[in-house]
């Protein structure tokens, strides 16, 4: 429940008969009735395959690029006065799985609301180091990589985000971590028709690389990036389809979205 400072923070922003309007005794019983269970949807849109969340559940213990403010959420709305709970949001943009925008490193790039909807949705391309990684916080994906990929798979497909899978997600506090060597992500950029590249760390470079080549030639060639993605090992190297649930507020130069990946039936 919320405590007296919420509720008469809520008094002072919004007012009592804001709160209460139409409302009524009736929605105030419902409201207080107890937990609503929601029902699975029987039947979807969605093509025949498993849904995979590629999503960290965000929360204040939630990692951050050092010097970032962390996430925070405090009540602004109580069931008690209206019926409706209400949380208060704070943030930076580049905080839990996010998508950098050309923006965030590109002066004049396109920033994230402007991104085409069709590149929101790809083929999913997952180069796994996480052997590597295992025991080098400092591995890259190199163009051999990329290369020993095509060899088995094919062409990276068009329109793809290639993600790196490095085994990173329960190791994001640490301070050194994989990412895309220069090589590679020029090779992508150039050479591939792709939408953008994928880590399961805090940056698309290594952590440790302040030159961040990786961000240069992926968001300068006008694509996006996708950072602290999760479950990279529930998902094949070739053959899901990607969905990221980009943010859309004016500017913005990135932002947290829910990602998830379609695999094959």
């Amino acid at each position: 429940m919320c405590g007296p400072e919420v509720i008469e923070t809520v008094h002072r922003r919004i007012g009592r008969r804001a709160l209460f309007g139409s409302l009524g005794a009736a929605a105030l019983t419902v409201a207080t009735a107890g937990a609503v269970r929601a029902e699975p949807v029987v039947g979807s849109a969605i093509p025949a395959g498993r849904l995979v969340d590629l999503t960290h559940t965000l929360s204040p213990t939630f990692p951050v690029w050092p010097g970032s403010e962390p996430f925070t959420m405090r009540p602004v709305a109580a069931y008690e006065l209206g019926g409706f709970l209400v949380n208060e949001l704070s943030y930076w943009e580049h905080t839990g799985t996010h998508i950098d925008a050309p923006a965030h490193r590109i002066r004049g790039g396109a920033t994230a609301d402007i991104l085409p909807l069709e590149d929101l949705i790809a083929p999913l391309v997952v180069v796994d180091i996480s052997a590597r990684a295992a025991s080098d916080p400092e591995a890259v994906v190199t163009s051999e990589d990329i290369a020993q990929w095509e060899r088995e798979h094919g062409r990276i497909p068009d329109r793809a985000l290639v993600v790196m899978h490095s085994g990173w997600q329960n190791r994001l506090a640490e301070r050194a971590a994989p990412g895309f060597g220069a090589d590679a992500a020029q090779l992508l950029a150039r050479e591939r028709g792709i939408v953008g590249i994928g880590v399961d760390t805090l940056s698309l470079d290594r952590m440790n690389d302040r030159e961040y080549p990786a961000h240069t030639a992926v968001l300068g060639a006008g694509r996006y990036g996708v950072e602290a993605l999760a479950n990279l090992d529930a998902v094949p190297p070739a053959g899901a389809t990607v969905v990221v649930g980009a943010p859309k507020h004016a500017g913005a130069t990135g932002g947290p979205c829910r990602v998830f990946a379609v695999t094959p039936g």
